[in-house]
């Protein structure tokens, strides 16, 4: 390894245009992590949220953006095993994908799918993280359960439709435009309601309410959902694009009996996200490699591009993964 690499760091809080490249120097591993030489870094809100001042690193952490990527093991800590240099794996990063190399927990790492390429493998991470510990774990979904997630077309929402099918729910979701209805449908939604011309509430009450709704939007979706629920349903709330304040009736939750929850992933403990990776790997990586689930591509971006790539994620357009090419 070289001792300086290519990064992209946030220079100030701001729009996309505030991503820069610039040397920095590569990590070294501490005990227990990994040097990865990054493929692909994955492209998410939460590093959005960063870049504009609103989703500070936790401590420790790089204040590089990149919570996923794909690359090769070129450097190992003490105290790890299981992996080996050479090793191509994807992971979950603690920060600082948008860059040449990254250190990251080894028991964050999971082995690149058979049959899958870096570039796609780049994009499991941080959505399969989010959609297990919250749609399965968190929200308890079983089988012929009807299930809810809004913002079907993005990366979080192209994973939860494609896993909640896979394990026998009846999936529903909400889309701004025809195109993502459709391809929502295609992934196994059997309805994909556009947010624009119905009301999620009434379509899903007409279906006898959602047992369980993954929500990414809050703002006044929140009333709307406990509306949507079925008697002892769940709402599961992992972001608030609408913003978080809200007034509440919480008569309705208490003559349901829902129960409202949600959680962040970064901000977790180590051990909570090895578990989850123990969970993914031996539920879900043998449906990748199966063929049964997969991540939706959207668009690639080179490295150098991140500010682009960002503008591309903010405008709403994407369906699924947005990559940055780092090398390979």
């Amino acid at each position: 390894m070289t001792q300086t690499m290519r990064a992209v760091e946030i220079t100030k809080p701001g729009g996309p245009e505030v991503l820069q490249v610039t040397d920095r120097p590569v990590p070294e591993p501490k005990n227990g992590q990994v040097i990865l030489k990054i493929a692909y870094a994955g492209v998410n809100r939460p590093d959005a949220l960063q870049r504009a001042g609103a989703y500070d690193p936790p401590p420790g952490a790089s204040d590089l953006p990149g919570l996923e990527a794909s690359g090769e093991v070129v450097a190992i800590g003490p105290g790890v095993e299981g992996l080996f240099l050479g090793d191509q794996v994807c992971a979950l990063l603690p920060g600082g994908g948008y860059a040449d190399y990254v250190a990251t927990p080894a028991a964050h790492c999971l082995p690149v799918p058979a049959g899958m390429g870096m570039k796609e493998a780049a994009c499991l991470p941080e959505t399969f993280f989010t959609v297990w510990s919250n749609v399965f774990t968190r929200g308890g979904l079983k089988a012929g359960e009807r299930f809810l997630v809004h913002g079907g077309s993005s990366g979080i929402g192209t994973t939860a439709i494609q896993l909640a099918h896979a394990f026998g729910a009846r999936v529903f979701t909400t889309a701004g435009s025809d195109e993502k209805c459709e391809a929502c449908v295609k992934l196994g939604a059997e309805r994909a309601i556009n947010y624009r011309d119905e009301d999620f509430v009434a379509v899903m009450r007409a279906e006898g309410g959602a047992n369980l709704i993954l929500d990414m939007v809050g703002g006044d979706y929140i009333p709307r959902n406990v509306k949507t629920l079925a008697e002892d349903g769940r709402l599961v709330q992992i972001a608030f694009l609408q913003g978080p304040n809200v007034e509440l009736n919480f008569a309705m939750m208490m003559v349901k009996r829902l129960t409202l929850t949600g959680s962040t992933l970064r901000p977790q403990s180590d051990l909570a996200k090895a578990k989850i990776a123990r969970d993914l790997r031996e539920a879900v990586w043998p449906l990748l490699e199966a063929g049964k689930v997969a991540p939706v591509m959207d668009s690639e971006f080179d490295l150098e591009d991140a500010s682009a790539a960002h503008a591309r994620m903010e405008s709403s357009d994407h369906i699924g993964k947005i990559v940055l090419k780092v090398s390979g």
